[in-house]
């Protein structure tokens, strides 16, 4: 308890930031986006430091543990730790707001300049919630930042998006809150069936308490029904296409590329760990619902002409390939989706960001009004192409090992859902492919833009080589993850099926 408190380190450094960024005096609100920058990069220093700290052979369900008593009367505890699954998400939130303030940094028209403070300050408030929401260790703790997260996103769409931006605020949040509620009320009754005391909300607490079957099967839907909406997971999905659509492409990287995990990990922290019975009571709906999702999330990227729905329904697919891999309940499958959720984040945004420099050349989001660019802008071609092949998990990239590791996990215990998830790595083929023919070939047109910026370049560079290094070397990220997926696994009591090749050879001896 006395080490030095790299958590709260970590997330205080934006915050105070963003403090900074509202009481800047107006002769120097021209400065707004530098120290947004510098804020968001002295936290991914804090977070590589506090990373270095983290031992992957600890033996400690947690650590850079912080506790203290914070609303004793109601058993909630101020209290941070993670394990290597929870510390990957936060370093890839480290690593994405400072190459989503980097995108951003023209969004605004000169016009509206006075109005950057305010909208790098919402960014940076943003990373203090996704900070917070992934190192808490207290329920009532997640469940504040939980809900937290929706008040910048919803000033960043409805403030600073797009001619719907009302109606896609408005409907995220109802989305989201309607989840959150339902949720309190699981948390509150978990509460109310656990020991009790001055810190009777800690995960450490309530983790292997004896609930009846019911109880456990109630409290964890209403935990599930709001991850499933964060996830999103068809069918409380309709959210997310209009918000991405709706906002800049730096707010919606960090929407799906972050926010969205908050479910999935949501499904892990929580849903399995705390409701082991209930989840493998579930596991069936929750796989169809999973193998619907990346169907129909494929098919209906497919015919999307709005270039930024396009990508959001993309997620939705690769969100149900997330949850398949968690609920198929096997070491190899909950490796892939840890690896999954980091990749997707990475191929996300650089899906989006790319997207919104096409668009700031275009003036459009429309696919149709593209065509030959490839012609105009070759540099800013080629890494479009390139986040679409890491997006489509092309061997050589981050998503491939991470899907072979979903599929191949999920193939040991349900052995057609793997085979039927797997067309949904050929609808991801088409809709990626045809994208970027849409765009891409073609005649040249008669435009003449600028290729890739300097700051775009550096926008792009980070995020092509962690492309490459997941995909050719992805054994720090797996040896983060694995000892608490095998922590996880066993605290269940959950093991991997028994190979079945050596008992098919041995029958036919």
């Amino acid at each position: 308890m006395n080490q030095f408190p790299w958590l709260t380190v970590i997330g205080l450094v934006p915050l105070v930031g963003a403090v900074v960024l509202w009481l800047l005096p107006p002769s120097l609100a021209d400065r707004a986006k530098h120290i947004a920058l510098g804020a968001s990069l002295v936290t991914l220093v804090f977070t590589v430091a506090a990373a270095l700290q983290f031992k992957t052979d600890s033996s400690a369900k947690y650590q850079l543990v912080e506790e203290h008593s914070w609303i004793p009367q109601f058993g909630v505890s101020y209290a941070l730790g993670v394990d290597g699954i929870a510390l990957a998400l936060i370093i890839m939130s480290a690593i994405l707001v400072p190459i989503c303030l980097l995108a951003a940094w023209n969004d605004l028209p000169a016009a509206e300049a006075h109005r950057e403070r305010h909208y790098f300050a919402l960014m940076l408030v943003l990373e203090t919630f996704m900070v917070g929401v992934f190192a808490a260790t207290d329920v009532f703790l997640f469940y504040v930042f939980f809900e937290a997260m929706l008040i910048p996103v919803y000033f960043l769409i409805g403030q600073f998006g797009g001619p719907r931006r009302q109606y896609a605020a408005v409907k995220f949040l109802l989305f989201s809150l309607a989840g959150g509620l339902i949720m309190l009320a699981a948390v509150i009754a978990l509460y109310v069936q656990g020991p009790g005391g001055a810190d009777g909300f800690l995960l450490t607490k309530l983790a292997g308490i004896q609930l009846s079957a019911d109880t456990e099967k109630w409290i964890f839907v209403g935990f599930f029904i709001a991850f499933a909406v964060k996830a999103p997971m068809v069918p409380v999905h309709t959210w997310l296409p209009d918000a991405a659509a709706e906002t800049r492409p730096a707010t919606a990287t960090l929407l799906v590329g972050v926010l969205d995990k908050v479910g999935t990990y949501g499904m892990i922290r929580f849903c399995l760990e705390l409701f082991p019975g209930a989840s493998q009571w579930a596991t069936p709906v929750v796989i169809v619902l999973a193998l619907v999702s990346i169907i129909y999330g494929a098919l209906l990227a497919i015919g999307q002409q709005d270039m930024m729905r396009l990508i959001a329904f993309t997620s939705i697919s690769h969100f149900g390939f997330i949850v398949l891999g968690i609920f198929a309940l096997t070491s190899t499958s909950w490796a892939g989706s840890s690896l999954y959720m980091i990749n997707h984040g990475f191929s996300t945004a650089a899906l989006f960001l790319f997207a919104g420099m096409l668009i700031a050349r275009r003036g459009s989001k429309r696919i149709a009004d593209f065509g030959g660019w490839q012609r105009v802008v070759p540099g800013l071609a080629g890494v479009w192409l390139v986040a679409g092949l890491s997006s489509i998990a092309l061997p050589g990239l981050g998503s491939f090992v991470s899907e072979f590791l979903v599929l191949a996990g999920t193939f040991q215990r349900h052995q057609v859902v793997a085979v039927i998830a797997t067309t949904g790595i050929i609808l991801a083929a088409l809709y990626i492919l045809l994208m970027y023919q849409r765009t891409m070939t073609g005649p040249r047109p008669d435009i003449a833009v600028p290729d890739l910026s300097r700051r775009e370049k550096w926008v792009a560079a980070p995020l092509i080589a962690l492309f490459l290094v997941l995909g050719f070397y992805p054994k720090p990220a797996l040896d983060m993850v694995t000892p608490a997926v095998d922590a996880i696994l066993t605290s269940i009591q959950v093991a991997d099926p028994a190979p079945v090749v050596g008992a098919a050879e041995g029958s036919t001896k």
